[in-house]
């Protein structure tokens, strides 16, 4: 994965292949997907990470952009502030594989598990579930 980028660019730019236009029948999921992946990275709001990162896209960029961004607010959470739950989801899920593949990336996810409270029914879940793929 990649820590350290130009976060002005966007996927497309980073990965160097741009996506043709999505079908004209296409879903209003695939329809953002594609349009997330021209904008800069950095300018992605948690939401729009959360829906990359639940498809799989761009991973190498979206994912330690999604971790870090947990875990800046993972303190004001459990300050009483609001927390991102969606994007939580999102990063936990992704397959076993990519946290074998990137073991520094799944002990900070561990790292932000520990600092919150009071998470909800579904992404206690998630988190059970990421916690027997990733000892």
């Amino acid at each position: 994965m990649k820590k350290h980028f130009d976060r002005t660019r966007s996927l497309e730019e980073l990965e160097g292949h741009r996506w043709p236009e999505p079908p004209a029948d296409a879903t209003g999921l695939v329809q953002a997907v594609h349009t997330l992946r021209r904008r800069a990275v950095g300018g992605l709001t948690p939401t729009e990470l959360g829906r990359l990162v639940g498809q799989d896209v761009g991973l190498p960029w979206t994912l330690p952009l999604s971790i870090d961004l947990l875990e800046q607010s993972a303190s004001e959470q459990a300050r009483g502030g609001f927390y991102d739950d969606d994007l939580l989801t999102a990063v936990l899920t992704r397959g076993p594989a990519i946290w074998r593949a990137e073991p520094e990336l799944a002990q900070q996810v561990k790292k932000i598990l520990g600092e919150l409270r009071g998470l909800s029914s579904y992404v206690q879940e998630a988190v059970a579930e990421f916690d027997r793929s990733w000892p």
